[in-house]
């Protein structure tokens, strides 16, 4: 009998030892640590999406340093033992904006909690820094970067915790033009320290969510939580499904990234064709050989929307909310589409072509935006946001808009018309639009139904 316990004790210490190491090697971490970049070459990367400069690959071979300020600000060091390469320093920048968390209104409810948590890794993040900013510094180098760098971004992009980008460049021909990229992984145990000050959650508790793409299908969400309704209606709205599909900004340059035949109207996505997306893989790069289906056959018959005037717990302003309602082409079901916690009287005003301008926002629970500069950053802290978008079923259960392939709405005024909203909505890693819903704001009274509830 003494034997077995020596024997139990022992394999228990050695676990114990094991996790030990492991703990320690993984989030090890220090005040200065030299990060390892990948830099992938045209012909490793032909399916990159990018605008690419001229000088594109002329400026390679770079190495990344991190230097810890406080417990939320760092530097990056960018640098080259290249001579003509400048060396690019992000300083004193507040990486707890960038890191995982939630609004103080999603702790009370574990679905709406996960959602918060879950969405906001999964969802991309980059930051623009334009030279002359105070936190961006350029010098050395040939001086072509020094005099011609446009932006210097920092991307937190939507795989596992930790894997981020550095995108450098320059302005030719109006148009933002991509000359370096790189990859690089955050440092763990710096981002677990800022993930639990966001969201007040041991990161124990949530690491293999943040690491390994846990999938929360089937979550029930508490929508009283995230606000309270006004009001709401059903506007005129429609869906003009023969309407020929749209393709602006990145989707333009994306079409590269999906494989499909004869998509010539919204009603080609939804008629079962074949469609492949290209998949976004490690370390955040997009393949064509490993091809993303869709589930659009969820939301293959719409049905009506729903618009709420409603009350955030974010403030006290009156917001809007949309609720798209779609019926299962395969079961029958009811799933819906929420988007809520915007100003629609703030939405800009633009033409059909310029849609990619208008609002342009990931799935998910307070979520900041795709694309951002570092001084919009610093003004709207993520999670005091009172947006939220996602897919539910009949019964307020997540559903899976990765797996749907749903990424997203815009969103924008008609040019013309201020009371009519366009809604558009983004496939999986934006690489083209799958839907355009016309939707007016102005109140029809007729079907305008007043709410005592919460609901």
């Amino acid at each position: 009998m003494k034997s077995r316990i020596s024997t139990f004790l022992l394999i228990l210490a050695a676990a114990a030892t094991a996790f030990y190491l492991w703990d320690r090697s993984k989030y090890q971490i220090a005040s200065t640590m030299a990060l390892p970049l990948k830099e992938f070459s045209t012909a490793e990367y032909p399916e990159d999406p990018a605008e690419r400069s001229v000088m594109n690959g002329r400026y390679r071979q770079r190495a990344l340093t991190l230097v810890q300020k406080d417990a939320k600000h760092f530097d990056f060091i960018l640098e080259s033992k290249d001579p003509a390469v400048a060396r690019i320093v992000w300083k004193d920048v507040d990486v707890s904006l960038f890191a995982t968390g939630q609004p103080a209104w999603t702790r009370a409810h574990e679905g709406n909690q996960l959602i918060a948590l879950t969405d906001r890794e999964w969802s991309r993040q980059q930051v623009s820094f334009k030279k002359g900013n105070p936190h961006l510094e350029i010098t050395g180098g040939d001086g072509y970067e020094a005099t011609n760098l446009f932006t210097a971004d920092l991307a937190k992009n939507c795989l596992n915790a930790g894997l981020w980008e550095i995108q450098l460049t320059f302005q030719e021909n109006n148009n933002k033009a991509l000359y370096y990229h790189a990859w690089f992984t955050f440092p763990l145990g710096h981002y677990r320290k800022l993930v639990e000050a966001n969201s007040g959650v041991a990161y124990s508790t949530i690491w293999r969510r943040m690491e390994h793409w846990v999938n929360p299908e089937g979550a029930a969400l508490d929508l009283a939580g995230l606000r309270k309704t006004v009001s709401e209606r059903v506007p005129a709205a429609i869906f003009p499904r023969t309407e020929r599909v749209i393709a602006g900004g990145e989707q333009k340059r994306k079409m590269r990234c999906v494989t499909a035949d004869n998509i010539r109207t919204w009603a080609d996505y939804f008629d079962g064709r074949e469609v492949h997306f290209a998949a976004f893989i490690k370390p955040g790069r997009y393949s064509v050989q490993h091809p993303w289906k869709h589930q659009y056959w969820r939301i293959g018959d719409y049905q009506r929307t729903i618009l709420r005037d409603i009350v955030s717990p974010a403030g006290t302003n009156v917001l809007q909310e949309l609720e798209l309602v779609f019926r299962d082409t395969r079961t029958g079901e009811t799933n819906r589409l929420f988007v809520g916690g915007f100003d629609a009287a703030q939405l800009p005003q633009l033409p059909i072509a310029d849609y990619s301008k208008g609002f342009y926002r990931p799935m998910g629970i307070s979520v900041p935006p795709f694309f951002q500069s570092y001084d919009e950053l610093e003004a709207n802290i993520p999670w005091r946001s009172p947006y939220f978008s996602f897919i539910l079923d009949s019964k307020d259960r997540w559903i899976n808009h990765h797996e749907l392939s749903v990424d997203g709405p815009v969103m924008h005024r008609d040019e013309k018309d201020p009371s009519l909203l366009h809604l558009y909505l983004l496939s999986y890693e934006r690489h083209a639009l799958v839907g355009h819903f016309l939707i007016p704001l102005s109140v029809d009274h007729s079907a305008r139904v007043l709410h005592a509830s919460g609901r």
